[in-house]
């Protein structure tokens, strides 16, 4: 169960209710589901005609109630409440699962589970920052579901130098982010604009899930 003393589950959603596709995320570790980032991102998919929707696993639910700061849940815990989201939503036939990096990274554990027809990973975390030994990549070799990660280029969870060393199977599609950290966001000196890397990000995902919808 994802922690009896958790408020029930909240989500919020963006566009067409009859869209073909659905997408759920969810938030990285420190933040909650309403950050710019995935608002715009939700929002940018919307726009193309998604039916959307994010929500918060429940140590993020736990400080919206009370405002203090918790480290995430054990990983059986978000892992339920993966399948809790799916469940809630109605268990979509064409659901995309996926989310900022920690969300990405447990919805990738879940994924083939779950039958899901798509896996999308906004920056995920191949390694801890600084520790390139640490590797959560195990589980992503057996992965067979269509998989889009979307990662900056700068990234210090993982550099193009250290994933193109990874083996990652086919079905793992990678967009790299020129000069993003680990929100897509550029260095001014790059002469790039954090809109421009959110626009680009979002253009490869549209791509991606046009191209999932078709097949």
């Amino acid at each position: 169960m994802p922690g009896a003393d958790a408020p029930p589950l909240g989500s919020t959603w963006d566009g067409p209710a009859d869209a073909p596709l659905v997408v759920l995320l969810a938030h990285g570790a420190g933040a909650p589901m309403d950050t710019p980032f995935l608002t715009r991102m939700a929002r940018g998919l919307a726009s193309a005609g998604h039916r959307v929707g994010r929500f918060e696993f429940p140590y993020m639910r736990r400080r919206r109630v009370d405002g203090r700061r918790r480290p995430p849940d054990p990983p059986r815990v978000l892992e339920a409440a993966w399948r809790e989201a799916v469940a809630a939503a109605g268990s979509p036939p064409r659901l995309v699962i996926g989310g900022k990096s920690m969300g990405g990274r447990i919805a990738s554990q879940v994924a083939s589970e779950l039958g899901v027809a798509g896996l999308l990973c906004l920056g995920y975390p191949f390694h801890p920052p600084g520790r390139p030994e640490r590797l959560r990549t195990a589980h992503l070799h057996d992965l067979s579901v269509p998989t889009l990660i979307v990662q900056g280029e700068r990234d210090p969870f993982g550099t193009p130098e250290e994933v193109a060393a990874y083996g990652l199977p086919p079905s793992i599609e990678l967009a790299w982010i020129a000069d993003g950290d680990h929100s897509f966001a550029p260095r001014k000196a790059s002469g790039r604009t954090s809109a421009q890397n959110l626009d680009a990000a979002l253009a490869a995902i549209t791509a991606w899930l046009d191209r999932l919808e078709r097949s």
